[in-house]
């Protein structure tokens, strides 16, 4: 009797040491993920003085995303991605604001309407620089105005260590670095989900 309950507490403790390597690590991407959905995006300008936010990365497995990010999945899966094969999905949400002067021109336009000639004075305007375009219309009775804006998004997501006095090791977080390629734009919202196997 006492064999048998030596070898069952042997196997038992086996287990636990077999076992234990697995759960500390999938504690510690639990705690990642509670601290990544408490932070806030970190907003800084670049040196080269672009604008750039900063967040944590959230480690989901493949079950998890699908149950979590539903409307997510369901796009992916709208894109004939498998689930499975994924290694990580990003959202990032932008802000163009400008403020601009522009002059104003008269032009006056002749336009024919049922066999008469209408003559219509219309101020026109027009704004542009490397990023943004702004183009418009003023007549007496209304505005007709159009914008267009071109960004580049630079995504980057990179690994901080773990620290010790001076010693790195291991990984502590997932952090996802983002810059715009536009001075008037301001990130305003990013997450990157990363599926974990």
């Amino acid at each position: 009797m006492n064999r048998y309950l030596l070898l069952y507490a042997l196997l038992l403790t086996g287990a636990v040491i077999l076992v234990w390597p697995r759960q500390r690590a999938e504690i510690r991407r639990l705690t990642q993920n509670q601290n990544a959905l408490a932070s806030q995006v970190e907003h800084y300008r670049t040196r080269a003085g672009a604008e750039a936010a900063s967040a944590q990365v959230l480690r989901l497995r493949c079950a998890e995303f699908e149950e979590l990010r539903a409307a997510d999945a369901d796009r992916i899966h709208q894109m004939g991605i498998r689930l499975r094969r994924l290694e990580a999905a990003s959202t990032s949400v932008t802000a163009t604001s400008v403020a601009l002067s522009a002059p104003l021109r008269e032009t006056v336009r002749v336009a024919v309407r049922d066999t008469l000639l209408l003559r219509d004075t219309v101020r026109l305007f027009r704004w542009r620089d490397a990023w943004v375009t702004v183009e418009g219309m003023l007549r007496d009775d209304s505005v007709a105005c159009r914008v267009k804006s071109i960004d580049t998004l630079r995504q980057i997501v990179h690994r901080i260590p773990r620290r010790f006095l001076f010693i790195r090791w291991g990984t502590k977080a997932l952090r996802q670095e983002i810059v715009s390629s536009n001075p008037h734009t301001r990130i305003v919202y990013t997450e990157q989900v990363r599926i974990e196997r």
